[in-house]
Parts: structure tokens; C-alpha cells; sequence
């Protein structure tokens, strides 16, 4: 099963989190393949899509946020997006769009930041917004003074510098089966008394105890995140630090695969188009068929659906369900 787990380290300003996506990861793979039209996500993106992933749990696991957060990557290379959204309990959903040929080994900045201009965004959309409302959202270049990232962690960790003042390490790794991630994040000083039933301690020392457990966190090599159990590997890199861990119960979120889509919502979009393309469209195909990039779900509206749709501004009940 998915699982993420959050720690401490006693008496430091630094907390983490590891998270394994098995099940939930494989599901999105498997409703990708499921597309006949779209087939598999090509190794490369496949593997980019499966560190997004897991970075968007680790930072929505790590927020008390009522909402989606939602990790995009938009570029000028085959891949025009790629989107990751988390859930407040964790349910995910991944897919990207893919104009162009991506070759087996192809990196980062060769399939998004061809020419410079890909952008990385971070997106907390509120359950509960208000009528007017606009989602927060902070953006980045995908490159620095040094040039082009070809590396996530590091897109991600530039991210949280310059938009929320946060120094961050991540370690990410995706295949076929599993996406997994390892998070390291330095506290606001003010923060770390209350961490550690201490004053509020010396700045200079929570930087040095931060420099250390993020140079332990990235010994960790990919195919040991990939292989190795949660226990394992936060034994291997912190057996001599304070770590403190929260104990996992019944009411923790799980990571899990969920697609927010719905006939419903098809039907707003329907709505939303117009009657008149929407009837064209009925003329020339003689049904609405609507795809999910997400999950692969596909709604139908024949012709009866559209005349009701239009008539009552609502969609008729039926028994059918979405087609995998």
C-alpha cells in the first residue's frame, strides 16, 4: 500500500517526510494504458510524472491546507504539461499533454525547457472558496543564474527558496511500480523552540543541524529509495540523529488514487460550450464523447442527453457508468 510517513528531529528547526506511492502510482499507469487512443506515457515522462507525484504528496502531507494542490510543469519542448493533484486526503491524479516524439533517454530540460521558457507552478486551490476568490499560486523558471534544471528536486527546491523562503532538500525516484520521495525541510527559526520544548535557540546552529541532515539526505541513492521499506531507509541515513516520528494511526491520510471527474462536471463543460457547438458537434458525430485526461473515463451524450441537457440545464439520470 501507499504510505507517507512525517518526522522530527529533536530539539532541531527541521522536519521531514518519505513517501512510497505502490498502488496509487501503478493506477495511474494502468488508467493511462487504458486509453487506446493515448497508450503508456513514454519512460522519460513516466518517470518525471512519478517524482511529481510523489514531491505533490510530500508537500501537500506536509500543509494543513483544505483543498487541491496542484504541481504543473508547462513547457516548449513535446511536453506542453505535465500536472500532479493531491488531494487534502491525499487522493492524486497525474497526466500530461505530449505534442512530439520524446526519445527513450531523453532529459528533463530536452522534454520541457527546450528553449527556456518552461515554467514550474504550485497551485492550492481552496475546497471552500468564496465567489470571487482566486486560488494562490506561485511560480518559477525552470533554470536559475546557472542555467537549465534537468533535475526536479532541484526545480522544486529553488521553488520553495523563492517562493515561500524555505530552505529544502528532496531526493525523488519513479518506475514502473513505485514513486517515492524523501523531503527535508529547515523550519523558520522562531519555530524550532516550540518543536523542542526549548527557547528559541541559536540561528546559526539550526543552520549547521540543517546542512547535516541534508547532506545525509542525499547520499541516498535512487534505487535504494525505489527498493528499499520506510524503516530502512530512514535507519540507514539518520540512525544517529534524534528522529522522532509520528506515529501513524487509523485517521492518517493514505495516498490513493482519485479523479475528481464526473458526468456532472461534463455536463457544466457542455453547458458552458453552448447549444450551438454543441449540436454541431451532435451533427457531425452524431454523439458527445468526452475523454478524462485523468483517469481515461469516457462520457457519452447522445442526442436525447443534449436535448435534455439544454431544456432543464440539468442531465437525466442513467444507469451507465464511465467507460475505462
Amino acid at each position: 500500500m501507499s504510505e507517507v510517513h512525517r518526522f522530527l528531529f529533536d530539539g532541531m528547526p527541521v522536519r521531514g517526510a518519505i513517501v512510497r506511492l505502490t498502488d496509487a502510482w501503478q493506477e495511474v499507469l494502468r488508467r493511462r494504458a487504458s486509453d487506446r487512443e493515448k497508450g503508456d506515457f513514454p519512460a522519460p515522462l513516466q518517470d518525471l510524472l512519478g517524482e511529481m507525484s510523489a514531491a505533490a504528496v510530500l508537500m501537500q502531507s506536509n500543509i494543513k491546507f483544505n483543498g487541491a494542490l496542484v504541481l504543473q510543469i508547462a513547457g516548449d519542448g513535446p511536453v506542453k504539461l505535465a500536472v500532479v493533484e493531491v488531494q487534502n486526503d491525499l487522493g492524486l491524479r497525474a497526466t500530461a499533454t505530449v505534442q512530439g516524439d520524446i526519445a527513450p533517454q531523453e532529459s528533463l530540460s530536452q522534454m520541457v525547457n527546450q528553449h527556456g521558457t518552461g515554467r514550474c507552478a504550485i497551485t492550492l486551490d481552496p475546497s471552500d472558496r468564496l465567489p470571487g476568490q482566486q486560488p494562490y499560486q506561485g511560480v518559477v523558471p525552470l533554470m536559475d543564474a546557472d542555467g537549465k534544471f534537468d533535475d526536479l528536486s532541484r526545480i522544486l527546491q529553488h521553488y520553495m527558496r523563492q517562493s515561500e523562503q524555505l530552505d529544502t532538500t528532496l531526493v525523488l525516484a519513479a518506475n514502473n511500480e513505485v514513486a517515492a520521495g524523501l523531503l527535508i525541510q529547515r523550519l523558520p527559526g522562531q519555530g524550532q523552540g516550540n518543536l523542542a520544548g526549548q527557547g528559541a535557540g541559536d540561528e546559526a546552529a539550526g543552520e549547521e543541524d540543517y546542512q547535516r541532515l541534508a547532506i545525509l539526505a542525499s547520499s541516498l541513492k535512487r534505487e535504494e529509495l525505489l527498493a528499499l521499506d520506510v524503516n530502512t531507509v530512514l535507519h540507514r541515513l539518520f540512525w544517529q540523529e534524534p528522529l522522532l516520528r509520528f506515529a501513524p494511526d487509523q485517521s492518517d491520510r493514505r495516498p490513493h488514487f482519485h479523479c475528481t471527474c464526473s458526468r456532472e462536471r461534463v455536463a457544466k463543460m457542455l453547458l458552458g460550450l453552448g447549444e450551438a457547438e454543441v449540436q454541431s458537434v451532435l451533427a457531425e458525430q452524431g454523439q458527445v464523447d468526452v475523454g478524462c485526461d485523468f483517469c481515461s473515463a469516457r462520457y457519452v451524450f447522445d442526442r436525447v442527453d443534449v436535448g435534455a441537457l439544454f431544456q432543464t440545464g440539468q442531465i437525466q439520470s442513467r444507469s451507465d457508468s464511465p467507460l475505462h
